[in-house]
This record gives C-alpha cells, structure tokens and sequence, in this order.
C-alpha cells in the first residue's frame, strides 16, 4: 500500500529539535556521531535515526495495523491484553487511563512479542489475531530483526560509554531469555479536538524505543521546564529514546524523559493517526539496579544524587507488569492506580 498524501506539519506550531543521528555512520564507529549520539540520549534522551534501512518493513507494519483494525471487533477482542500485566495482544480503545484522574484513552493497538515473532511459527507466548499470523514471517518477524539490531548496536555503543565491561548491557537482554520486548502498531481515530491527551505522560518502560510517525502529535516535557513541544516527524526518520531500564543502569546519565500523544496538530487535525514502535526491554529476570559496581563513571553519578533511587528491588519483568496492569482502568482505585503505574518519571529518595 502506497504512504498516504497528508498535510505538511504546520509550520506555526512549536517543535522541540532533536539531534538527527546517522546509523549508518554508527555502525562504522564514526566518533564524531557516537559523540552526538551521547549528546543526545544524556540531555533529552530523544534523536531523530536516519540511514536505518527499515522503511520498506515499516510500511509492511503499517498495512498489517490496518489489516487488523478492519477485522471484526469481536475478533480483535479474541486477543485481547487482559487486567493482569499482559501486554501482548490488542488492546481497546478507552480501556487505558491517560492522568490520575481516570480519563480513558483513545488508541487501540495491537502488541506482538518479540518472542513470539522469533519462534514463529511456534507459539512462545500467545496467540495473535490472523491478520498478524499471515504476517508473521514476512513482515513482523524481519521488523523485529532490523529493529533489534539497530537497538542492539545503540546498547553496545552506551556499555563503551558508560565504562561497562564489554558486553554488560547485552547481557541483560538476552535473545534467549523472555522478555517484554514487543512491536506496536497503533491507531487513533481521527477528532478534531487536538489538546486531549492520547496517550498519557510517561516514560517508557524498557530500554530502547524506535519508533515511526507519519503525524504529529508526539510531544516531549522539555528538561527543566513545564513545557510539551512537539516533535516533528520527518520522512525515512524514526525518533528513538531511552527508557526506564537504561536510565537505572546508567545511574540517571542516561535521560529517561518524559513525553506523551495529542491528535495531529493544525493542518494534520481530524486525520486517523497512526504510529509503529519496536521497544527493547530486558529479560525479564533482570533486576533494575545502576551498576555501580561495574562502571566508575555510574558510581560517581549515583554518589552525585543521594536523592534518588537506583535501587528497585525488581526484576524488569515485575516492573513492566506493574505498570502495564495499573494502567488499566478496570484496575483503578482512585489516583493511587495512576501513581502505582508510573516509572522513573517517579523516583523517590
């Protein structure tokens, strides 16, 4: 299916720029561009990544959403997520909060596992809706894999970094081991009512994010500030960022930042908004420490911050599942759901 014609960005709304990030020079160890590459991802913890090589699969991803949302929903609702953690599966519109005030969201999307999409056609976690088993080997399973890969060159590239071991981030994301590593493809309807929220506020649960707007509507908290800006998408562009996992194994050099969804903005608005992400997430017997222990540059930013808490005491998968369960809306209590469901965005001394 052909990218659809859609209005350009509107050029009168404020945007927040981010670094444009070369993979192609990355894997070629250019120092100039893993320098501005660190720039980034200690800072805002948002790049744009360009020469990745993933367009032709991500327009497959993109057909494969469609395909899926034009199935019955009562066929959709067959695999749905649940009230219990599970994040793979399709999830309903409205079923979500976006605050602590209980306002549901507006998306549906649907989550494959990166297990599953590896061991196909073997089940390793769940089933998925037809659409996405017609898919499978050609379209989700090779996604997943360029994906890994650019997100697995970004981990080696942040362990040298950091002064880790050699192979220490790798270690704890693991090929082998289950993790909560997925692919989302995710739409929401169109409206013409741009300032409520689609998403809510948060940071990401995992490690690394990459992921692929045709809209606006993306929007980053500037760093020191209460201002949302805009990202603008930019064609044969993903826009990656770092998580929750990276940022507690860094000790907080790495910049978890937060960011949320509004309908596409100015000319974009009352169009159907689509967007596709590949999250790396550790296994999911990893436990979310800053490794002081591996790393003098960690330790030092960890002495650097009494304040704050890289200690968890959770494994990445009792991480993940607390936040995906308790941001279900048929799990709230009152605000207390919403604060139980949040991330590094929440740290306490």
């Amino acid at each position: 299916m052909p990218v659809p014609a859609i209005p350009a960005f509107p050029d009168n709304t404020p945007t927040h720029p981010l670094l444009v990030i070369d993979y192609e020079l990355l894997k070629n160890g250019d120092t100039m561009e893993i320098g501005r590459l660190w720039d980034a991802a200690t800072k805002l913890g948002f790049w744009y990544l360009k020469n990745h090589g993933a367009d032709e699969l991500v327009a497959g991803m993109f057909d494969l959403g469609a395909e899926t949302i034009a199935l019955p929903l009562e066929e959709r609702m067959k695999f749905e997520q649940g009230d219990d953690g599970q994040s793979f599966g399709y999830k309903a519109a409205g079923v979500n909060a976006v605050d602590a005030s209980g306002e549901p969201d507006t998306v549906e999307f649907l989550n494959v596992a990166k297990d599953d999409a590896l061991a196909w056609p073997k089940q390793a976690r769940r089933a998925y809706p037809r659409t996405a088993n017609a898919r499978m080997e050609s379209t989700v399973g090779p996604f997943v894999r360029k994906s890994l890969e650019i997100n697995n060159c970004l981990l080696e590239i942040f362990n040298e970094k950091l002064g880790l071991p050699l192979g220490s981030l790798m270690e704890r994301h693991k090929m082998e081991e289950f993790s909560g590593s997925e692919t989302r493809i995710t739409r929401n309807a169109p409206t013409m009512n741009t300032t409520k929220q689609v998403i809510g506020s948060h940071t990401d649960f995992g490690s690394l994010s990459f992921l692929h707007n045709r809209l606006g509507g993306l929007q980053v908290l500037v760093p020191g500030s209460d201002s949302w800006q805009y990202v603008k998408p930019i064609p044969g562009h993903a826009i990656c960022n770092v998580g929750d996992a990276l940022a507690i194994f860094s000790g907080g050099i790495l910049r978890s930042n937060l960011h949320r969804v509004l309908p596409p903005p100015g000319s974009q608005a009352g169009l159907e908004r689509w967007s596709l992400v590949y999250f790396t997430r550790p296994g999911n017997s990893v436990v979310l420490r800053a490794l002081v222990e591996d790393s003098p540059l960690i330790a030092e930013a960890v002495a650097k911050t009494p304040e704050k808490n890289y200690e968890t005491g959770a494994t990445a998968l009792e991480w993940f599942t607390r936040r995906i369960k308790y941001q279900r809306i048929n799990n709230r209590k009152g605000p207390e759901t919403w604060m139980a469901s949040r991330g590094t965005e929440r740290v306490e001394a």
